[in-house]
């Protein structure tokens, strides 16, 4: 077992590193540009993994959070000259405050209705932010020019290696988080709460609390990563930050790449942030929604064929090849 947990950590270690060091070694700005959004979904789908990927309450709503984070750093930088790293952490506290507000009677609900509860959530935030004229409403924001460097999250002229690091540094945060509850006993618990929950409910486990611990930590970990997109984008509105069609884009990429598994959003993001880039620089707007498209077919094949995600894919290949590999071992053993 504890082979097991020191080989896992090497392997994400690993990954890491890889992900760190494509950026650097091709010097493109397109390219660098791509890998920016795909760990900045990588990091979004690590955390909504926590709470449907874990605890099994399926959230269609992660856009609020994701906006309240955006704005919160924005409208800090903006009104009061507040740095976004400070930004970053209010809105991150907002959002669970949020998440407690909205979450504990919406986990009275079950199954879809729950999912339904969330989805709402996110329409409802969207609504409000546009009539909002404290934060010029449908206008939206464009982000005040200010020192260049880290300090401000800003880089004269557009530096994307420097918003890579920061993004990435984020993403690290996000997957150790994932990683340390998913292997801590409030992991067990919500594993346990996903599986059944009358039968956790039974055995003492507080089912609310512990779904509450839950969408803390991920609506925590999307307000943080919605801040630094508003950074790197300098300029937000309702309807580029609390769209229906980001938590779709969420759900989507970590349904493809495995439920309740670290490496899911990685691949998932890995597969459909470079197919989405590229089908709009190659198509234009002849190619407009054929990502989409694609997203769907990709997500009713796996569905159907391997319902534990891309990961499972190769779990099961992994273990088909040991399997040969074994067998193979006992036939040599047995001539010898």
């Amino acid at each position: 077992m504890e082979k097991s947990i020191t080989n896992n950590k090497k392997m994400i270690g690993v990954v890491l590193l890889i992900i760190l060091a494509l950026p650097i070694i091709v010097q493109d700005n397109n390219f660098r540009h791509i890998m920016i959004l795909f760990v900045l979904y990588a990091a979004l789908g690590e955390a909504w993994n926590i709470i449907t990927g874990y605890a099994g309450q399926t959230s269609f709503g992660h856009a609020a959070f994701f906006g309240i984070g955006a704005y919160t750093s924005t409208v800090l930088l903006w009104k009061f000259d507040i740095i976004p790293w400070i930004g970053m952490l209010i809105g991150g506290i907002i959002a669970v405050v949020v998440a407690i507000i909205v979450s504990y009677p919406a986990f009275k609900l079950t199954g879809h209705y729950f999912a339904i509860a969330t989805l709402a959530i996110g329409e409802i935030m969207l609504q409000l932010f546009v009539s909002w004229e404290y934060v010029e409403g449908a206008t939206g924001i464009m982000l005040p020019i200010k020192e260049n460097g880290y300090k401000y999250m800003q880089f004269h002229p557009m530096n994307k290696l420097s918003y890579y690091y920061i993004v990435f540094g984020l993403f690290v945060i996000t997957v150790i988080t994932a990683y340390i509850v998913g292997n801590s006993k409030m992991g067990f618990y919500l594993k346990a709460i996903k599986e059944n929950p009358d039968a956790a409910q039974s055995i003492g486990i507080n089912v609310t609390r512990y779904k509450l611990y839950a969408m803390m930590v991920s609506a925590f970990l999307t307000a943080i990563v919605g801040s630094f997109y508003a950074q790197y984008v300098t300029y937000i509105d309702p309807f580029m930050v609390f769209p229906l069609a980001l938590s779709m884009q969420i759900v989507l990429i970590t349904v493809i790449g495995g439920l309740g598994n670290i490496y899911g959003p990685i691949l998932g993001a890995a597969i459909l942030i470079p197919l989405s880039q590229y089908t709009r620089i190659i198509f234009g707007g002849t190619g407009k929604g054929l990502d989409l498209i694609i997203f769907g077919a990709l997500v009713v094949i796996v569905t159907i064929f391997q319902p534990n995600g891309l990961v499972g894919l190769f779990e099961n290949l992994f273990k088909k090849i040991k399997k040969k590999e074994a067998i193979n071992d006992g036939k040599l053993h047995d001539v010898s």
